[in-house]
């Protein structure tokens, strides 16, 4: 136990001098149900992204159920008004791809395919979607990567398939499809050991949470005990066995409600409890301090609805400062474990 707290430590202090230096990219993720769940407008919150705060960098989604309308018909509407605002913004997208994509229930099937049932029932479909996405988008300007199957071997979520040769057979075609785009496999921050065993994709991506509601013993709020370091011994690792670049492709910046209970049930004071102006900063700053260049935010959606509708831009405001210039290069420089 002590020698591999040790070694991990010392992976880490690597990587994190291996990155000295190099610039942040910091993005977010965008996904317009979400905020039309929360009572906003999509176009308004994208256009506030790009035309306020400056996002150049988003994380999209590409829903089965949302393009796939009926057996066979696909219907690209929400995609393409993101992709061509972004492409006028000049901006990149990495765009998720196939059945587990980010946001509940994470598994994303129409209603006319059971993915409970073996998957030889509807992995064809599956894969005739995922075709008609990268072929939709893979010469876009905007495009940067795809991001596969949103933390693959999570079980939270309403999913029922984890057949590791589903993933290797989706990695496969995307690449047959698209050779000249990297591909994304990501893994949970609290998902033990490492993400060695095939299939392994061009990058590593991590999400990281730091406070979240306990809903199995304690029923409160609770904070993942894992330093900085820890990330940094996780991407060191990838780097040394796999040859992998890893990113941050969730950065939790948004509350956490408790256990069955939605952001809308809850009262600004609880959401407090979990994510506020100040925790924003803290967690930027705790995200840059593992070394990891790349970090794309999770909760812009919510920024806006608590700007817009609960009429506080505290978070707002925090998010204006991170995506300055000024910010990217002051702002919670790393440290050494």
């Amino acid at each position: 136990m002590a020698a591999g707290i040790i070694a991990s430590y010392g992976i880490a202090h690597w990587y994190q001098g291996t990155q000295a230096g190099k610039p942040y990219e910091l993005g977010v993720s965008f996904i317009p149900a979400y905020a039309e769940y929360l009572g906003e407008d999509p176009h308004a919150v994208l256009d506030a992204a790009l035309n306020d705060l400056g996002i150049r960098q988003f994380r999209l989604v590409s829903y089965w159920n949302q393009i796939e309308v009926s057996p066979g018909t696909y219907d690209f509407s929400q995609l393409d008004w993101q992709f061509a605002a972004i492409e006028k913004a000049g901006g990149t997208v990495s765009l998720a791809m196939g059945l587990r994509q980010p946001r509940w229930p994470e598994c994303h099937a129409p209603t006319f395919y059971n993915t409970s049932q073996p998957r030889s029932a509807w992995q064809p479909q599956l894969e005739r979607y995922m075709q008609a996405v990268v072929e939709r988008y893979k010469s876009s300007s905007a495009l940067k990567s795809y991001q596969l199957e949103n933390e693959f071997y999570n079980k939270f979520g309403d999913c029922h398939n984890f057949d590791r040769q589903r993933l290797t057979d989706e990695l496969a075609l995307i690449k047959r499809l698209d050779p000249g785009h990297p591909v994304i496999i990501s893994r949970s921050n609290n998902y033990a050991g490492f993400a060695l065993r095939a299939p392994t994709a061009d990058i590593n991506a991590l999400s990281l949470y730091r406070r979240v509601w306990d809903a199995s013993i304690t029923k409160r709020y609770l904070d993942y005990p894992f330093p900085s370091w820890h990330y940094a011994a996780l991407a060191g690792v990838q780097k040394l066995v796999k040859g992998q670049d890893s990113i941050i492709h969730e950065l939790q910046t948004e509350p956490w409600p408790p256990r069955g209970k939605s952001m809308r049930d809850i009262s600004l004071a609880e959401q407090n409890k979990s994510f506020d102006a100040a925790r924003f900063r803290r967690t930027v700053a705790f995200a840059k301090q593992t070394g990891i260049r790349h970090i794309d935010l999770w909760g812009l959606e919510y920024w806006y609805y608590r700007k817009n509708t609960l009429h506080d831009p505290s978070v707002w405001k925090v998010a204006h400062e991170l995506y300055s210039q000024d910010s990217l290069q002051s702002v919670g420089q790393e440290s050494k474990p």
